[in-house]
């Protein structure tokens, strides 16, 4: 199974690329799917522009069909984020809004980062549009309170509880990932 790892925050100088990195180690060392990056600053798409709803599917922009056949591959999807004034990144929402059926019926867990409240309150307001979305946030999270202080050299040094942390994580996203599967059309 396909597992797509997004990094959320476009700023120039983001701490999501070293912590993207960390998780996608950790979850390749897991062993049970098959790793994918999605860097939102590289699929940089434009405020939605498509003319019709997205439930329609009629999609009219090359950068939207490319979308839908990333998002579509998937079959679980882990986001890597900061928080910005209380709420998910804007580029994160965007990216949800210009699909529908693509997201349903695929787990998705989050690597939030930050300081004393480690992005928990982005996450906390990601998950409405998800489950709008027919995705299925699960609990299982990895929290970085701090990180500045866990970056030596450009690389995230996470503690040993953050490790576990992310294979439990990965082991629910991956029961969740079978069982909605079924429900998926073929």
């Amino acid at each position: 199974m396909k597992l797509e790892v997004f990094i959320c925050s476009t700023r120039p100088g983001r701490v999501g690329l070293p912590v993207a990195a960390w998780f996608e180690e950790q979850a390749r060392a897991h062993g049970k799917f098959e790793v994918a990056r999605v860097d939102l600053a590289e699929v940089n798409l434009p405020l939605l522009d498509e003319p019709k709803h997205p439930r329609l599917q009629q999609y009219e922009h090359a950068h939207t069909k490319a979308w839908s056949a990333t998002v579509k591959s998937a079959d679980a999807f882990v986001f890597v984020m900061p928080e910005y004034n209380f709420s998910m990144p804007a580029p994160l929402l965007n990216a949800l809004d210009y699909l529908v059926h693509e997201w349903a019926y695929k787990p998705a867990s989050f690597v939030s980062y930050g300081g004393i409240s480690a992005g928990l309150r982005s996450v906390q307001m990601a998950k409405s549009p998800l489950t709008a979305l027919k995705m299925m946030p699960i609990p299982e999270a990895v929290a970085l309170p701090f990180v500045a202080k866990q970056l030596v050299d450009g690389k995230l040094q996470a503690p040993p509880e953050q490790e576990k942390a992310a294979t439990l994580m990965l082991d629910e996203l991956w029961r969740w990932a079978g069982a909605l599967k079924t429900l998926r059309p073929a």
